[in-house]
């Protein structure tokens, strides 16, 4: 952060330990930081959700503590654009390594200098809020240069530790997933990390030709005149190399049948059909169909499908993995910006929010357009439009509004400035949305534990004062029917009651 902004940097600190807020406070005199504390990270959470703004978070985990590493889940929800440094014992570093998907830089061990800390603080205040270098060697790898596997979230290090292990067989690969969610990036991973990293990696698109063209294109046509190498398919081209199959259930039944006699007998015959060689390439088939309805339907023959199935991957939506959302939309823009020559665009803390919460249907190749048209348009009103009409819209997601299951009373303070809105306003939808879900889910909780409130906080896995703040937030009354006093600890399932003494 340059000289002149640098007044304006506000820490929050989450420790009770004098040793960490020592070194804190020296640093706040030398560097003209403002800086607040917080005992502990429901105090912090409190604090946030009361609206204090913060440039860094500094967070003191105790050794082994869960509490702190769930906040960091609430955190990457409430604030994914909030940097967090977080403070741990040398023995817990790992843990906490894995829980962020931060790097070693990221984690300081204790005991630290005051040196060690700033360093790591001043990495996280760039303004423009792009750290690309920094983040590119933290989260992506850089398979080609149009090519990157990001694994900032838990998921996603799975998903790359298993790509890992396959690389090392030589079997083929099934990769199934949504439209746009990284399919080829998977593949490439896997050539990469394999020993055909050093030959070609070829990718047909079994869905994009006819028949008869997709099968001179994977095993050649004698017809195709003078030159011997225009004749060579992509599996004879390919040799010792890698070659990826996208969208293997719209590939023709005639070419299926070939393509199985290639996998079973390990050959591969010239087109004229005189010679067969050593078919000497991994396979590698990617599919976004339904593949339950495909083999019902008889679209892709069952015996091809348990030979390209016998590992398969998943690759998950973009929904499954929102805390890389700010990541990949930054490091698109950077990537955008150098290619078109054009300076790179910040997003701000709302516009990262709003991109949260929607639900990418298109998944990367939607992220990256939305990051194109910003890095062009550079309205930030008119993009936060654009996801802000149905920020919820897709598969597995709730819709915008819903009837309350908690029993409250009278509309609370938040529904009234929420009715006192423009109805166009993203940030009061945002809030709203946000509200409703942790309504929804206290309502939830109450009535699985008969509304035994420190039951209740065990369940939501929140401090029993948390829990009551929060019911008083929401001016939540439990349904005076019904329900019995439940001793602390036990959830049944709990029945109601018709007049007539059956349970409905």
């Amino acid at each position: 952060m340059t000289e002149n902004t640098i007044e304006s940097v506000r820490l929050l600190v989450v420790s009770r330990e004098p040793s960490v807020l020592r070194v804190l406070g020296s640093q706040e005199g030398a560097k003209g930081w403002q800086m607040e504390t917080a005992s502990n990270s429901w105090e912090a959470m409190e604090r946030m959700q009361s609206g204090a703004a913060s440039h860094v978070l500094v967070l003191d985990i105790p050794l082994n503590d869960g509490d702190t590493l769930h906040f960091l889940k609430w955190l990457s929800r409430f604030r994914p654009d909030l940097p967090v440094v977080p403070l741990c014992c040398p023995e817990d570093a790992s843990r906490v390594r894995e829980a962020t998907g931060l790097g070693g830089e990221d984690v300081v061990c204790k005991p630290f200098d005051a040196e060690q800390l700033e360093s790591v603080i001043q990495r996280h205040l760039d303004p423009a809020g792009n750290g690309d270098a920094d983040m590119a060697s933290r989260y992506i790898e850089q398979l080609s240069p149009d090519t990157f596997f990001v694994s900032a979230s838990l998921i996603m290090q799975k998903l790359r530790a298993q790509a890992a292990l396959l690389a090392k067989t030589d079997l083929p690969v099934l990769i199934v997933g949504e439209a746009g969610s990284g399919k080829f990036t998977v593949a490439h991973l896997i050539h990469k990390l394999s020993v055909r990293s050093g030959f070609k990696l070829l990718r047909v698109n079994c869905a994009a030709m006819p028949e008869a063209m997709l099968e001179a294109e994977l095993f050649g046509d004698d017809r195709s005149g003078s030159s011997r190498q225009s004749s060579l398919g992509k599996f004879a081209a390919g040799e010792k190399g890698t070659i990826l199959l996208d969208e293997i259930t719209a590939m023709p039944a005639g070419v299926q049948s070939r393509l199985l006699q290639v996998l079973q007998s390990n050959e591969l015959r010239t087109p004229a059909g005189a010679e067969a060689t050593a078919a000497s390439v991994r396979i590698l088939a990617a599919s976004s169909a339904n593949l339950d309805r495909v083999l019902a339907e008889k679209q892709l023959r069952e015996d091809l499908y348990y030979r390209l199935s016998a590992f398969t991957l998943q690759v998950p939506s973009l929904r499954q993995r929102k805390d890389e959302i700010a990541i990949l939309l930054r490091y698109f823009m950077h990537n955008l910006a150098r290619h078109y020559t054009l300076p790179a665009r910040a997003f701000s803390s709302s516009m990262l929010a709003a991109c949260h919460h929607y639900s990418w249907p298109g998944n990367l190749r939607e992220l990256e357009a939305f990051a194109k048209r910003y890095l062009v348009a550079g309205d930030e009103e008119l993009m936060l439009q654009e996801i802000g009409a149905q920020p919820f819209a897709g598969p597995g997601h709730s819709p915008i509004s819903r009837p309350s299951k908690t029993g409250a009373a009278a509309p609370d303070e938040s529904r009234a400035e929420e009715a006192k809105a423009k109805p166009d306003s993203l940030k009061s939808l945002i809030q709203g949305v946000k509200r409703e879900a942790e309504r929804n889910a206290i309502g939830a909780a109450l009535l699985r534990t008969g509304w035994n409130r420190k039951a209740a906080a065990r369940l939501l896995k929140v401090s029993y004062r948390t829990l009551l703040y929060k019911i008083e937030q929401y001016q939540m009354r439990a349904p005076q029917p019904y329900f019995s006093p439940l001793p602390a600890g036990e959830f049944p399932v709990y029945q109601k009651v018709k007049n007539n003494g059956d349970a409905s």
